[in-house]
């Protein structure tokens, strides 16, 4: 049910219309609705790290752009887990459980993986101008978001039999409140309890060194929670026959599961929706994914954009309900396509905020940020997450729409999936643009470019600066916005005939039926038109 790390991805939505014949009552439901949200709140730690360790990383003067296109391949698993996504749901111990037998070691192995780096803290996050491990930090990382994507596979599909038929609507509004606390909650406590400066200023009546707890600590906390929550399951959690059995849905085996992902992909018109959202993402780069990293850049303290994150996880949490009753219509698409000129405009709006904060370093090297900065910036921030969130809302409105009812679960997954590819990619894109576009050169030698560490040392050895004289964020933002632009026009009147076309249109030719034994095995077989 999970789309990405980041801010940037479209919101949950569970294909379950079909499951709700009854007034909901959450009597007998409860504890499983907060069993949901924990599971939910657990996967979304590693995201909140994702979203925090770059903060902390471009704080550090001796990180790289290079550095952080690096880091970004840890979001993959969540782009990817389309491809392990059949094993997860057709592999199983049946005395265990069907998610269970997933949920358990995946979990167990997210707190190893946790406790690992709290040994390792001075490595990966050292507090003195060392460098941190980037290679070890990128690998474990990987490994987190790897196993939170295959714990949201697990948890995704016992959500739907955990809850009774009537109450299966809430599983949608679990996973969307779980894994916002637990995001919040993993950026929160990586940066801000662990900062000298927040602590003293919010957290302390007597000021003293270093964070309320350290890095370690929190790493530990985690570990210990992972391991004795899912020990917890372990034992006094059962998981019942599933409704899917109950009621003898179909169900098909994980060879046929592709089969019908190549089906889904060979559709004309999915060919051409794919194109389109596969490159959607490119002109939302500069203000999305690089935002962030500038305002460090120009002095900005990670804490203060830390405190703004939180605050803006609010608006995140409500303009999908709100959003909800405008998409709900039969042309969501035309509310994306209607906002997205808007949203390309936005992304000066972000270069002007960038350029001015450059202004405020003093010549004694002080950064003196005034407050009205900050309102500026938190009005700027807070429109571009509310168009960003009506426009996911639609898009997922229009996924439901074409999804193909049969297979409900696999086509929004693929569908899913391929947009939170293409929020990854225009990440890692727009990581490693701004370097390649970034001029710099030597105070005292023009001939020195600064390109490399050794040229940078020598110039700093000599008395000199290395200065900046084109920006790679300014020209990035008019390349990008160019290419939104060009894609808006190119794809614009292509999304709204699709979008015009009957949910028919998008239906797989191939009917599941009944290969007539006792086992519950199903074959595809072609639909004679």
């Amino acid at each position: 049910m999970t789309l990405s790390t980041q801010q940037d991805e479209p919101t949950k939505s569970v294909v379950e219309n079909d499951l709700i014949i009854a007034k909901t009552n959450l009597k007998g439901d409860w504890s499983n609705i907060f069993l949901l949200l924990f599971l939910y709140m657990m996967q979304g730690i590693p995201l909140g790290l994702v979203h925090a360790i770059p903060l902390f990383l471009q704080s550090k003067q001796n990180v790289t752009y290079k550095d952080q296109t690096l880091f970004g391949l840890v979001t993959w698993p969540f782009g990817l887990k389309l491809l392990w996504a059949p094993l997860i749901d057709s592999l199983y111990i049946q005395k265990i459980g069907r998610r269970k037998s997933w949920l358990i070691p995946i979990q167990l192995l997210m707190g190893i993986c946790f406790f690992y780096m709290a040994l390792s803290i001075d490595d990966l996050f050292p507090e003195t101008n060392k460098k941190p491990n980037i290679l070890k930090l990128v690998l474990l990382m990987f490994l987190c978001n790897f196993l939170a994507a295959t714990q949201d596979i697990a948890v995704d599909g016992w959500a739907l039999t955990l809850l009774q038929k009537n109450n299966v609507g809430y599983a949608s509004t679990c996973a969307s409140i779980g894994q916002v606390i637990g995001i919040m909650w993993g950026s929160v406590s990586f940066i801000l309890l662990t900062s000298e400066d927040f602590s003293n200023k919010y957290l302390r009546i007597t000021p003293n060194a270093g964070g309320i707890v350290t890095m370690k600590t929190v790493f530990l906390v985690w570990a210990i929670s992972y391991m004795a929550i899912t020990t917890l399951i372990a034992f006094f959690k059962h998981e019942e026959k599933t409704r899917l059995d109950e009621d003898n849905h179909i169900r098909i085996n994980t060879f046929q599961s592709y089969k019908l992902l190549w089906e889904i992909l060979k559709l004309p018109s999915f060919k051409i929706l794919a194109i389109a959202l596969l490159t959607s993402m490119i002109g939302f780069a500069p203000s999305e994914k690089v935002l962030n990293l500038k305002l460090i850049d120009v002095g900005v303290p990670k804490e203060n954009i830390m405190i703004m994150q939180t605050g803006l996880y609010v608006i995140k949490m409500i303009i999908p309900v709100i959003a909800a009753k405008y998409t709900a219509g039969p042309k969501p698409m035309s509310i994306y396509l209607n906002i997205m000129p808007i949203k390309l405009f936005w992304n000066f709006m972000f270069l002007i905020i960038i350029y001015y904060g450059s202004k405020l370093i003093k010549n004694n090297g002080i950064v003196d940020i005034p407050m009205h900065y900050y309102a500026i910036l938190v009005l700027i921030s807070s429109i571009n997450v509310i168009q960003h969130n009506i426009m996911m809302t639609a898009l997922v409105a229009f996924y439901c729409r074409i999804s193909d009812a049969r297979f409900g679960g696999t086509y929004m997954t693929l569908l899913n999936s391929l947009s939170n590819i293409a929020g990854i990619s225009s990440k890692l894109l727009s990581f490693a643009l701004i370097d390649l576009l970034t001029f710099k050169e030597c105070s005292f030698d023009s001939n020195n470019n600064c390109s490399t560490s050794h040229l940078q040392n020598v110039c700093k050895s000599n008395g000199g600066d290395c200065i900046t004289t084109v920006n790679g964020y300014y020209v990035e933002s008019v390349i990008c916005t160019i290419i939104g632009i060009t894609w808006y026009i190119i794809f614009k009147n292509k999304l709204k005939q699709l979008q015009s076309k009957s949910p028919s249109h998008w239906v797989v030719k191939k009917n599941i039926q009944e290969s007539g034994n006792h086992n519950n095995s199903y074959t595809l077989e072609d639909v004679k038109t």
